[in-house]
């Protein structure tokens, strides 16, 4: 008899987890609270206009490298289409009234960033070298057995992003061009370790895509997928308890009264949020106020443009534009100072479009700005919460005006979402971008284990591991390799990928 699993969430890390075991002989359930299957990779209409909620571009997505082996693995990458970013600037940095480029390829790397600060040649090659060693170091990473240097990992898993850029390279201007795009770490200086920044530097820079129609169209893959192998999935179906006896979880309780059976559990849910659904004495107290007390990366507004039709060139690259003279502290901010930067991006609604239908404009906001509507629920807020969105957006829009002037009027409609909205539609704590903060000042206790106390309920998700597209899928190998062993998932990964 098929061992039944149960999965809390219906995001990247849900889906993949039960591809994974349902291809492994186990019966796998997902349940999911929304009505639509996702999280993160969901998309909304606003009449012909589409838009991506949290997954905007993947990258090293080449044959061979290692999203598409995932992809592959999971038997996705067929039904997706990609449109490159630009190679020679996939990510353009504006900062103190210049623009830069970050191209991809170590040597096109070097020689763009060069050409500007010609005196950093050579920091910028041990820079680079750094990245590559750091980012190849984790067998995961990788996707390559045994060779992983875990003292080179762990010293920079301790380090902090500044910190090493400091030691690395002499210009202040080029340390701030460097890490111009962290909003897509949401990085804090003194405490984002330096590995996070490499894992990601390494992962767009071998190659960046845009999922031609939007990042749904991976979740509908997936879906497809784990439904050829057995799994299914529920919507509409909000968990509320987990059941535990003394030894392990039993099962699955949802608010409309249903019951689903388990031998195993995995929940991609927040930590704290799966903690409110057990009232085992093996989650100790000591437990639950650590993962209680955790620091979630800051929380974002987002403004989603609809453009005149031809009016709009399309930018195959994202750009980043900030008001200060650096990327850094952008999080902290006063009514006056909003927004320190943001970065925007244009969707890809066909392949190598000439003009732009839709784009998005993402700041950070923190969710204490909305205090006086937090325990409302979307449609629900009143006209003061709809004025307040119109008043950031204006603010926002206006600031974006400075870097292309003329964009305002090119402009055919805009709709808004707040922390509050990804709180509800896509169930991160407290609209948080990325979950769980990565800090180096919190040490081991910062971080969340894939295991619990309870030996068949185990986590995954973007709390574990790290957020992204690839660290949810290390995450969800780290998992899944306990469960299955990792030669195992190496070893079809492998045959996937030379079949």
């Amino acid at each position: 008899m098929k061992q039944r699993c149960v999965i809390i969430g219906s995001g990247l890390g849900g889906l993949s987890c039960g591809i994974i075991l349902a291809r492994n002989g186990y019966d796998v359930t997902i349940l999911e609270q929304d009505a639509r299957i996702g999280g993160c990779l969901q998309c909304f209409r606003r009449g012909d206009a589409k838009f991506e909620t949290g997954m905007h571009f993947i990258g090293s997505c080449n044959p061979g490298e290692v999203l598409w082996q995932l992809l592959r693995y999971l038997e996705v990458l067929d039904d997706l289409r990609l449109s490159p970013l630009d190679p020679a600037g996939y990510e353009v940095i504006a900062l103190r009234g210049e623009c830069f480029r970050l191209a991809q390829g170590r040597e096109a790397f070097i020689e763009e960033l060069a050409s500007r600060f010609p005196r950093e040649r050579d920091r910028l090659c041990r820079y680079f070298d750094r990245v590559d060693r750091i980012a190849t170091t984790s067998a995961l990473h990788a996707l390559q057995r045994g060779g992983a240097d875990l003292a080179l990992l762990a010293e920079y898993q301790t380090r902090s992003i500044d910190s090493v850029l400091e030691e690395l390279i002499a210009d202040p201007l080029l340390r701030d061009v460097l890490v111009g795009n962290l909003p897509l770490y949401a990085a804090e200086r003194g405490r984002t370790p330096f590995s996070t920044h490499a894992f990601i530097t390494d992962f767009y820079n071998r190659s960046a895509f845009r999922i031609v129609g939007g990042s749904d169209a991976i979740a509908e893959a997936l879906a497809r997928t784990l439904s050829r192998y057995g799994g299914r999935i529920l919507t509409n179906q909000r968990v509320c308890h987990l059941r535990c006896d003394g030894v392990c979880a039993r099962g699955v309780e949802t608010t409309d009264g249903s019951y689903h059976a388990a031998d195993l559990v995995i929940s991609t849910a927040h930590p704290r949020r799966t903690l409110e659904w057990i009232d085992s004495d093996r989650i100790r107290p000591a437990y639950r106020t650590r993962i209680n007390g955790l620091r979630n990366t800051t929380a974002g507004f987002s403004v989603y443009l609809r453009f005149r039709e031809g009016c709009v060139p399309y930018r195959n690259h994202n750009f980043y534009g900030y008001t200060t003279d650096t990327p850094w502290g952008c999080e902290d901010y006063t009514q006056e100072s909003w927004p320190k930067g943001y970065l925007y991006m244009h969707t890809c609604h066909e392949a190598n479009p000439v003009w732009a239908r839709c784009g998005v404009v993402i700041s950070y906001m923190s969710i204490d700005e909305l205090a006086p509507w937090l325990d409302t629920t979307v449609g629900h807020r009143g006209p003061e919460y709809e004025a307040f969105k119109r008043r950031k957006a204006e603010r926002l829009l206006s600031v974006v005006e400075r870097d292309f002037p003329g964009l305002r009027q090119r402009i055919e409609a805009y709709w808004t979402s707040t922390p509050l909205t990804y709180r509800d539609y896509t169930g991160t704590e407290g609209g948080s971008m990325y979950g769980v903060v990565h800090d180096v000042q919190a040490g081991a206790g910062g971080r969340v284990s894939h295991r619990t106390r309870i030996p068949n309920l185990l986590l995954a998700g973007q709390n574990i591991n790290s957020h992204g597209i690839l660290g949810v899928l290390v995450g969800t190998l780290v998992t899944c390799g306990d469960l299955l062993g990792s030669q195992m998932i190496f070893k079809q990964i492998n045959e996937a990928c030379h079949e």
